[in-house]
């Protein structure tokens, strides 16, 4: 089958190419734009982005934008331009899909349902003439633009864009098959790295003796241990993370933190995530320190732990508990931490900050004519409390891997590609978009974006070339 231009991938960035790439031809056109897609279905990845929700872009300026570009932000530049955060929401809502603004200027579907972001973007490419052909796995490429397919099937164009991805998430169909290809074409590949992945302390899995060719990946099924599962679940808002690299290298980043099944994640865990894995690779030591009263003072702190421990003590409620052998010291230190912390997060601050509740048995009084029982007496370090309120630590030893971070650092070298076209500078006709570029960003729609972005860039001047031949 023979086709004018041929995009391989049909996720964020490959489909994007193909609007770019049919909006681009002149009126009445017969040029064909093919989808070549692996997965019975295009666009997987999309469905996890956001948890489900799908931030699929950030409305900040470019100035503010190209902050949290984490590769070259001059390489984006132009392609940002040709397809704004404004131009992905006009798009959108033109094709009958409502959005909204949250905080952090993040966009999403007003269903928030991802699925109805990747519902819109494929039945309009549809819709405008371009051809999807699932389930057409890409073995080989060569190098005029010959491609075959797993069972023989073959297309041949004028125009190639190579749009398939990274590694994360294989199951979407991200299996890094772009590197191979871009790579016969002469391209060097910037090391790939999972980014914006879970982060796995000291203690929170169950794990044997170590393998050194896992060099700090651990599966996200690994099984957790009685304290990870004491801790899964929680979430923190408002809390400060602060990253001890070693050697004086520290990071400190504001907003929210989730532990996960994986590990620890969320908005703050994904921010730094990149240098902790980057780090972790070379065989550096990572160390976060979580602040969840970052607006208090320690001081201050202490002396509040203090009062909220003297008005429970002095309660009435508390003083009904006696029952002939003391108050109940250990029901009155989770009272306390439930006027410190979420009550959900109190099981796994506890099981991992043992020392601040200390047990001891002492000899109880005589009962009669029968003997004295030891009782347990608990006392609580209230310094300490408030201390690792202020200091809560964790040795970072590992991160889960391809199979569930949300997007790969590395990738083609952009010193290859022309940033005003996304055309390869060692293959004429060859372009190169998404993530398959060494192109990474922090969370928050920003990725997403890039990736439509560079799809729409290289689709456009795909198109705007064909006469060019």
């Amino acid at each position: 089958m023979r086709s004018d231009i041929v995009i391989i991938g049909g996720g964020a960035a490959g489909l994007m190419a193909a609007y770019g790439a049919v909006k681009a031809l002149p009126e009445g056109s017969q040029a064909r734009i093919t989808v070549l897609e692996k997965m019975p279905r295009p666009g997987r990845k999309i469905l996890f982005t956001g948890k489900g929700r799908c931030n699929f872009t950030n409305l900040k300026g470019w100035n503010d934008f190209s902050r949290h570009i984490r590769t070259n932000p001059n390489f984006v530049k132009p392609a940002f331009f040709s397809f704004t955060p404004e131009d992905m929401i006009d798009f959108l809502e033109s094709n009958g899909l409502e959005t909204i603004v949250e905080r952090g200027d993040r966009a999403f579907p007003y269903s928030h349902r991802a699925s109805d972001v990747l519902d819109t973007i494929v039945e309009t490419v549809l819709r405008l003439g371009v051809v999807v052909l699932t389930e057409r796995e890409v073995e080989e490429v060569a190098p005029g633009f010959s491609i075959r397919c797993t069972g023989g099937e073959t297309f041949e164009c004028d125009k190639l864009i190579i749009a398939t991805g990274g590694l994360s998430y294989p199951m979407t169909g991200s299996t890094g098959d772009g590197y191979r290809w871009a790579g016969s074409f002469g391209h060097a590949i910037t090391p790939c790295f999972p980014s914006l992945t879970a982060l796995v302390p000291k203690g929170y899995k169950v794990l044997g003796e170590p393998d050194a060719s896992m060099r700090a990946h651990i599966d996200r099924t690994t099984p957790m241990t009685a304290a990870g599962e004491a801790l899964q679940g929680s979430k923190l808002k408002n809390i400060n993370l602060t990253v001890d690299f070693g050697g004086g290298d520290v990071m400190t980043e504001f907003g929210d933190v989730d532990f996960t099944d994986g590990g620890i994640e969320g908005p703050v865990g994904f921010q730094v995530s990149r240098k902790c894995v980057k780090t972790l690779l070379n065989g550096g030591r990572v160390a976060f320190s979580l602040d969840l009263k970052p607006g208090v003072p320690v001081e201050e702190l202490s002396a509040r732990v203090e009062s909220l421990w003297e008005s429970i003590k002095n309660d009435p409620r508390t003083r009904r508990a006696k029952d002939g052998r003391g108050i109940n010291g250990k029901e009155m230190y989770r009272i306390l931490l439930g006027k410190l912390m979420p009550w959900e997060l109190i099981p796994g601050f506890q099981a991992w900050n043992p020392g601040i509740l200390k047990t001891s048995l002492r000899q109880g009084s005589w009962q009669g004519r029968f003997r004295r029982q030891p009782r347990s007496v608990y006392d609580v370090d209230l310094k300490l409390l408030a201390s690792t309120l202020k200091d809560w630590r964790f040795e970072i030893i590992g991160f889960v891997g391809y199979e569930r971070c949300v997007i790969t650092a590395g990738g083609v070298s952009t010193d290859e590609v022309t940033a005003k076209t996304m055309e390869s500078k060692k293959k004429e006709g060859l372009y190169l978009c998404g993530e398959v570029l060494d192109m990474d960003c922090d969370t928050g729609g920003y990725n997403l974006q890039c990736a439509f972005s560079t799809g729409y860039l290289a689709g456009k001047s795909a198109a705007e070339s064909l006469g060019d031949d």
